[in-house]
């Protein structure tokens, strides 16, 4: 991906967003543009239009650490943006090579046994291995239960992205089915500026682009996404709703790989319904998945 390409929309994107009255400055009557003028921004964070319009039309090579907060300051970035903008410096000033998560691309990606007990020690709720792009690379039994229909067909590659935006089952799956579009695509767009090296991501974005008119509109939007906390509703084939808390956690000594867990409320009806999911996957083939490369 062309990293100047991809900050000059970002950087204009962003400051589409953010109204005169939000940045505390006068509306005017007469406005061409959606969102701030350069000049607005530039004054924002104490710089000349020049420079920023250079970094607007993303040479942002040699801009520093300081620079970048006062931009990120003036058009309002939460912590996935600023991170986001942080990423595509680094990538246009090539400082990024140490950063980046370390390549598989010539074999494939070993699960390590140790990682496999600890998945399934992991029995009150689905629990995935998983790398940026949305792959999952391995599962306790409870998550293949759990994600059947991603599981159950061979043209989602186990990918979550892919699901979403190209099986039908997933609107069935997610009863918010337009926020977890959003949340997909935010999240692949925080990976592809942390590693635009990434040709299985290229090849991915590059299909799902072409398919999906959805995933086609939400990338063009630039948003981006650090998935580590929260609460989805879920709607499984057989058990039916559950509403599950999820954290994540990155892998320390696999770069670029996290673990993703969901667990109910006690006592909650939700917690009933993975304990019958649990008896439900007893009962099914719920073999484990092939290992993927990382890539």
């Amino acid at each position: 991906m062309d990293h100047r390409e991809e900050a000059r929309e970002f950087l204009t994107s962003r400051r589409a967003k953010i109204t005169p009255e939000q940045a505390g400055l006068p509306a005017g009557s007469r406005r061409r543009v959606p969102g701030l003028r350069r000049s607005e921004v530039a004054a924002l964070a104490d710089m000349s239009v020049e420079y920023y319009a250079k970094l607007e039309r993303g040479s942002l090579a040699g801009a520093s650490p300081a620079v970048l907060e006062a931009v990120a300051r003036a058009l309002q970035l939460d912590d996935a943006e600023r991170a986001h903008l942080l990423h595509l410096a680094q990538a246009a000033d090539g400082s990024d090579a140490l950063t980046r998560p370390r390549r598989r691309t010539t074999r494939q990606w070993t699960l390590h046994r140790s990682l496999q007990w600890t998945l399934d020690a992991i029995t009150a709720g689905p629990a995935v291995v998983s790398n940026g792009r949305m792959d999952i690379l391995a599962a306790n039994p409870l998550a293949r239960a759990f994600y059947t229909d991603l599981f159950a067909n061979a043209d989602n590659q186990r990918n979550l992205a892919r699901f979403n935006f190209l099986d039908p089952a997933s609107r069935r799956f997610y009863p918010d089915w337009e926020l977890f579009g959003d949340m997909a695509v935010a999240i692949l767009r925080r990976e592809a500026g942390r590693d635009a090296h990434d040709k299985d991501l290229q090849d991915l974005v590059g299909e799902l682009s072409t398919r999906s008119e959805s995933f086609r509109t939400r990338w063009g939007a630039h948003d981006v996404r650090r998935h580590g906390t929260g609460t989805k509703r879920f709607r499984h084939p057989a058990v039916g709703d559950l509403t599950l808390a999820y954290e994540v956690l990155d892998l320390a000594a696999e770069p670029g790989l996290s673990m993703t867990i969901y667990t109910a409320e006690p006592g909650s009806p939700s917690e009933e319904g993975l304990r019958l999911l649990a008896s439900w996957a007893a009962t099914e083939d719920v073999s484990p998945p092939a290992q993927r490369p990382t890539g």
